[in-house]
């Protein structure tokens, strides 16, 4: 096992005390590291400039904007709170979103998709994602404990920012659940790695999701996280409230959620024009 330095070692601790989960944390050590290899000095003895030059580097690769505002997350933290050069974090700026629409698939598409995924485990994961709208890492860390039948709820314990919540849990779902369990007999965690004593990695789903679009034939590249839309959209598009489906997902601000309103067809298909409440006669007669 590789020995940690010194001050890698304070930002894990710095980190540890303020609870950021531990793919995070891992997310936070990499980009500091790839920082520091980048100039081939340790990253204490960088300079402000240095660290701009560094995300002109990354903005001239393509790099996406997710990648890049991680790495500035990691960058501020590294810098305002492991090293409390406190001037420092306002002076890397994060990176502006892109306005994209994000993918969603229809009805028959997910039916397609998910009859697509082979591996049982890995199919009824994706399936819950795309009932639940969790997050890749939230159905990966699922435990048996976790499913709440009685009143028809999944715990998420550990979400995005460590924050808990509940997520709806639908008697189709449900019944699929059981199946599986019946199958698979899983222990302690819902969907177990080839080690059953950890969970499944996210990076099984990822996967799971190339292969099974592409073999369900779709021209559509769809990830964990098109099933999440995909579960938004359709709730918007069924008449749900936005602000319920905010809860379901997770966000902190109704302005993330409200991005689906932009993508739901069947909403923007039933409201109705200013013009059909005129008499007005388009052909003068």
């Amino acid at each position: 096992m590789a020995q940690i330095n010194p001050l890698c070692r304070r930002m894990i601790d710095d980190m540890t005390i303020r609870n950021l989960s531990p793919s995070t944390q891992e997310a936070y050590v990499s980009a500091v590291r790839r920082l520091s290899k980048f100039f081939n000095r340790s990253p204490d003895k960088l300079t402000v400039e240095d660290i701009r030059k560094y995300q002109v580097h990354l903005a001239r690769r393509g790099l996406a904007w997710g990648s890049l505002n991680q790495t500035v997350c990691a960058l501020r933290f590294f810098y305002g709170t492991t090293l409390a050069r406190r001037h420092i974090p306002k002076m890397i700026p994060y990176a502006r979103e892109p306005r994209r629409l994000p993918v969603v698939l229809s009805a028959d598409e997910v039916v397609k998709f998910l009859e697509a995924v082979p591996r049982l485990d890995a199919r009824i994961a994706l399936t819950t994602a795309y009932a639940t709208g969790m997050r890749s890492s939230e159905v990966a860390r699922l435990k048996v404990g976790d499913i709440d039948s009685g009143r028809k709820l999944i715990h998420v314990v550990l979400g995005k920012g460590g924050k808990g919540r509940n997520v709806m849990l639908s008697d189709h779902l449900l019944a699929i659940l059981r199946s599986y369990w019946r199958l698979a007999r899983p222990g302690n965690w819902l969907f177990p790695g080839i080690d059953p004593t950890h969970h499944m990695p996210t990076y099984t789903l990822n996967a799971s999701c190339r292969a099974a679009c592409e073999a369900a034939g779709l021209d559509k590249r769809v990830t964990m996280h098109t099933l999440r839309h995909t579960f938004a959209t359709h709730l918007l598009e069924s008449g749900v409230d936005i602000r319920i489906i905010q809860v379901l997902l997770g966000h902190a601000h109704l302005s993330t959620t409200a991005r689906y309103t932009r993508v739901a067809t069947t909403t923007l298909q039933k409201t109705q024009s200013p013009l059909e409440r005129l008499r007005l006669a388009v052909i003068p007669i």
